[in-house]
């Protein structure tokens, strides 16, 4: 399919999933770990194997991000900055999960600095 065509497509699909959202706040989805909460990712400190895995959901989700909201992309982030900003995030939200955490970033690396509404 041609570029033009498949964003055509895009575009097409995403009026048809608006149009059925009408007047109906549907849940997030998330894909993604068993446990997402901000606990589990502080207890990956000391995991290495296990925290690689929680940053490159993270930054799966910022690519996600990306393809999107092609006009509001996520800058280039380092695997570093993703921690950091988690880490944050957990911090001031100890009963949070770390999927918010990627969705904010998403908001604030993009330049939108606001949360998507509908």
């Amino acid at each position: 399919m041609c570029r033009w065509k498949s964003r055509q497509f895009t575009a097409l699909l995403f009026a048809a999933l608006a149009a059925t959202a009408v007047g109906a706040a549907v849940p997030l989805k998330i894909v993604g770990f068993d446990d997402m909460s901000c606990r589990a990712w502080s207890a990956s400190k000391d995991d290495a194997e296990q925290r690689a895995l929680y940053v490159a959901w993270v930054r799966g989700v910022l690519s996600g991000h990306n393809y999107a909201n092609q006009s509001q992309q996520v800058s280039a982030i380092s695997s570093a900055t993703v921690e950091q900003q988690v880490n944050r995030y957990c911090t001031e939200k100890p009963l949070g999960q770390f999927s918010d955490a990627a969705l904010r970033m998403s908001d604030q690396f993009s330049g939108r600095n606001a949360a998507i509404t509908k």
